[in-house]
């Protein structure tokens, strides 16, 4: 597959808004098994080698990560206030755990050996979204190995099917669609905003 039309698009975007640390934050909303929605902020990471995927990160024991496993579509909303632009990226998330996903094995270990001493540690911190442990020891575990990523670790891909990219910049505003069709080619329209 080649790479996507809208992916120039936010590397230009994450570019020209580097100097705020908040730009690689965004909104990633799935469905949990009751129907209602979910949203929190994850942080982009960069793309998969050269493929139009996404990545992201979580814990296997979080209420993301079952909710993943459970619904496997998700959209992200991603707002660039420099360049006052949003892009809304919808498609298939791909949960690659510890005992899944063979191929993506590779991909999952270096992003672990990729992240901060800080940012693997947290990995090993007590089961999230449980009720608060009081011991502060539980919180300052032994450094895990930078090298083999824990169990709890997973790398989250998502696989864009569409992208809905609006500049607020401009009268009017400029907004275009790309749709990939089922030949796994890139459809792009320009929309009213």
């Amino acid at each position: 597959m080649s790479l996507a039309p809208w992916r120039s698009l936010i590397t230009r975007a994450l570019h020209q808004n580097r100097s705020l640390v908040y730009s690689r934050y965004l909104q990633l909303a799935t469905v949990r098994e009751n129907g209602l929605p979910a949203n929190r902020t994850v942080v982009f990471r960069d793309f998969l080698d050269d493929t139009n995927q996404l990545k992201f990160i979580t814990d296997i024991r979080s209420a993301k990560a079952e909710q993943i496993q459970q619904q496997s579509w998700g959209e992200v909303c991603w707002y660039f206030p420099k360049t006052r632009e949003q892009f809304r990226i919808t498609g298939k998330l791909i949960l690659v755990t510890a005992n899944s996903h063979p191929h993506l094995q590779p991909a999952r270990i270096k992003m672990w050996q990729e992240l901060s001493d800080a940012a693997r540690v947290q990995f090993a911190w007590p089961d999230p979204g449980e009720m608060r442990v009081r011991i502060p020891e539980a919180f300052t575990p032994p450094a895990p190995d930078p090298i083999q990523p824990l169990e709890t670790f997973c790398l989250l891909l998502l696989e864009a099917t569409q992208v809905d990219h609006l500049e607020l910049r401009g009268e009017p505003q400029n907004r275009t669609f790309y749709q990939l069709d089922e030949n796994e080619n890139w459809y792009c329209q320009e929309i009213n905003p």
